[in-house]
């Protein structure tokens, strides 16, 4: 399971009153690394005049990088992180991400990183499994 979801945010998803903030909250405390990650590299964008800012770093354990797939690769968490912390998310392998701003879509420095050129090159024996 991706989140533990509190019976009384379960209770509201049934009656299709979903409110968002709770759900990143619960994001932030199912996926701590995840959240952290997004949240830190959210912060060193809004200090810096590069295009992105982007974790480079594995994570230490097979916890954290399921932690950072799992937020990853659902639509409906990556969404709610994107506006909560006002970033466009990339992704390109188990630990590879980065924050841009948004609209800069189609800006090369996005472009570049999402292009399959990119994915190509950044590829490793030590990334194979994750």
């Amino acid at each position: 399971m991706s989140l533990d979801v509190s019976p009384q945010l379960l209770a509201k998803a049934e009656r299709d009153e979903v409110d968002e903030a709770e759900f990143v909250d619960t994001v932030r405390t199912s996926l701590p690394y995840a959240y952290r990650m997004i949240s830190d590299l959210a912060a060193e964008l809004a200090t810096t005049p590069r295009p992105f800012a982007d974790n480079t770093t594995p994570p230490p354990s097979e916890t954290e990088r399921g932690q950072l797939l799992r937020a990853l690769s659902s639509d409906a968490i990556r969404g709610s992180l994107e506006r909560h912390f006002g970033v466009r998310l990339a992704f390109m392998n188990c630990h590879r991400v980065a924050v841009f701003r948004p609209g800069s879509e189609q800006d090369e420095p996005y472009r570049k990183f999402t292009s399959i050129r990119s994915q190509l090159l950044n590829q490793s024996p030590e990334f194979r499994d994750c």
